[in-house]
């Protein structure tokens, strides 16, 4: 806003006309509107757009997004897709996915196509399809022109005498007894260890950096282990796998890769990325490291994760409780609100600890354009409307999205007998309640006027049921009755509705910074994290629901439609509340 734009209207005088008064604020916003700066640029973004004002790579930019398949993806992963495919896209490059399968041990099929899906489904295609396993005769001809050159050596000492030489941050380390062996010993030796003449953990291939390095990763990095395992992709054809530096920055190479993105633990290891692609003088790619984005109220170790799968606290890589992709799918997340949290948070170059909250924000945002507006009722209690005909049922018209006029209306059935909430009746209210009470009235959603007349309990003294009067006069949109309730309440008709199990999801852990905490992590499991209402009443529109398809049930939160529903049974998961309900208890 300019100087002008308030100051100066609040200090002319009160006898300005009320449409001048609204030209100079319409003025002042349209000045601003044409003054507003460009969207700023992360440091990522400046460093690409250096690179292609000054014509390197051609102006290309060309990017990957590089997970092991051990696991699946989680949070912290969707974030890093979101920016090596993003980048791509806003510079128009483009950006592959890589496999990085160098330890058999650990990968599986199931994994790799998991990871496809994930990619697919936050909506990205890459540009290619790669596993480092592809690379594998390339990168053991790279190891051999080291060796050739003099850069690497076969060692023949235990992985602890490896340590026990290396040193500390503040001692220089020594050299191995076996560093001094001959070019030609050394060929003989790496292949021969690809051949599997020798026992695992027996040797291994070093790069010669430099045992007094202030970078401890230089000091005489292993590039190779022989490891008889059965590879995914490649069998039993290799017995030597490289290790992360050999294959990370030449498989980048051989894509031509311009710009590797790692995250901030992988500074240390650029040297060496820099070092092999010199010595070995190939397609010089660029490593730029960025900061974890970690996320409150949660785990994202893959060690942890898969603690809580194993021993049962959930129930399995996809339980919509777990912070991986497949599970936020599975729960109701849309991709559209991860790309949006995701271009919220930003990059940084320092760790910082991202709020859920802003994640649940970005659901809603998503839901409220997208998610078909239902009835539901969790917790049920009976109303028996007396003066409505028995045998009688109408349909009602409602919206189906008030955000979406293009989404239209449906009818709901109103009868004699309807459910609505537990929590929206009250025998004995304290003042300022003005939902249901005995004597009082409230609005029925898109329905009529009705008024507790009478409360029905059981032996126990539990109320079963409520019976009311309705206003004939006092229907939506055609209310002539003058009665003027307080509350509006949601309802389903009791002959229509259809039973649902709805699981009420809520955050994994009662910390926010779980990573932090000195205690177990599991002892700071959220014993509420989920519950589990088995009879549930949804209205009749919602018989056949499509697996994903998402809702919001009026006054109750959002809600996706679970994959392990049935045509028998419909299974309804909560994806997220209506309101920040942890924020609020927390201040």
């Amino acid at each position: 806003m300019s100087d002008f734009g308030f100051s100066g209207i609040i200090h002319c005088s009160f006898s300005l006309k009320f449409a001048t008064f609204f030209k100079l604020i319409t003025m002042s916003v349209d000045n601003t509107t044409k003054e507003e700066k460009p969207e700023s640029l992360n440091f990522l973004e400046e460093i690409i757009e250096q690179d292609i004002a000054a014509g390197k790579h051609g102006g290309r930019v060309h990017t990957r997004f590089p997970p092991e398949p051990n696991g699946y993806l989680h949070v912290g992963h969707a974030t890093s897709i979101c920016l090596n495919f993003g980048l791509a896209k806003k510079y128009n490059g483009q950006c592959n996915l890589r496999y990085d399968d160098t330890n058999p041990v650990t990968e599986e099929t199931e994994y790799v196509d998991s990871i496809l899906a994930d990619v697919r489904w936050m909506g990205f295609e890459p540009a290619g399809i790669y596993y480092a396993s592809d690379y594998f005769q390339q990168l053991y001809d790279y190891a051999v022109d080291l060796i050739k050159k003099g850069f690497a050596y076969v060692d023949d000492s235990t992985a602890e005498e490896i340590a026990a030489l290396k040193g500390t941050p503040t001692e220089p380390g020594k050299d191995s007894p076996y560093r001094s062996r001959s070019v030609e010993e050394n060929l003989d030796l790496f292949q021969r260890m690809k051949a599997g003449e020798f026992a695992e953990g027996s040797k291994t291939l070093r790069a010669k950096g430099d045992m007094a390095s202030p970078n401890m990763i230089m000091r005489d990095p292993l590039l190779y282990r022989i490891k008889f395992a059965h590879h995914h992709r490649t069998g039993d054809d290799w017995c030597i796998y490289p290790m992360y530096d050999m294959a990370h920055g030449q498989s980048d190479s051989i894509e031509k890769i311009t710009h590797s993105i790692c995250t901030l633990e992988f500074v240390p290891h650029r040297e060496l990325y820099d070092w092999c692609i010199e010595k070995l003088g190939i397609f010089p790619s660029k490593q730029y490291e960025f900061a974890r984005r970690n996320l409150s109220y949660t785990v994202v170790s893959k060690r942890k994760l898969l603690k809580l799968v194993n021993e049962g606290h959930v129930r399995g890589w996809d339980d919509p409780r777990m912070p991986t992709i497949s599970a936020m799918r599975r729960r109701g997340y849309t991709a559209a609100a991860i790309r949006d949290w995701a271009k919220r948070i930003g990059i940084a170059k320092r760790e910082n600890l991202v709020d859920l909250s802003l994640l649940e924000f970005c659901v809603r945002e998503d839901f409220n354009k997208i998610a078909l507006r239902a009835m539901a009722v969790i917790d049920p209690i009976k109303v028996v409307i007396t003066n409505y005909p028995a045998d009688q049922t109408e349909w009602l018209e409602t919206e189906n999205n008030p955000e979406d006029p293009t989404a239209g209306t449906r009818k709901m059935p109103f009868s004699q007998e309807l459910w609505i909430e537990q929590e929206d009746f009250m025998e004995n209210p304290p003042p300022k309640f003005f939902r249901l009470s005995p004597g009082t009235m409230a609005r029925l959603k898109s329905a009529y006027i009705i008024q507790c007349d009478e409360v029905v309990k059981d032996a126990d003294g539990k109320v079963t049921e409520l019976r009311c009067t309705y206003f004939p006069n006092s229907k939506s949109g055609e209310d002539v009755s003058g009665l003027k309730p307080k509350t509006t309440i949601h309802w389903v008709d009791a002959k229509h509705a259809i039973p649902a199990e709805v699981r009420l999801y809520d955050r994994l852990f009662t910390v926010e910074d779980v990573a932090n905490d000195d205690r177990d992590f599991k002892e700071l499991l959220n014993p509420d994290s989920l519950k589990v209402v088995e009879n549930a009443w949804l209205e009749p529109s919602l018989a056949g629901a499509a697996l994903g398809q998402h809702y919001q049930f009026l006054r109750l939160g959002y809600f996706t439609v679970d994959t392990d529903s049935t045509p028998e049974k419909l299974v309804i998961n909560r994806t997220v509340t209506l309101r920040d309900a942890w924020a609020k208890a927390k201040g």
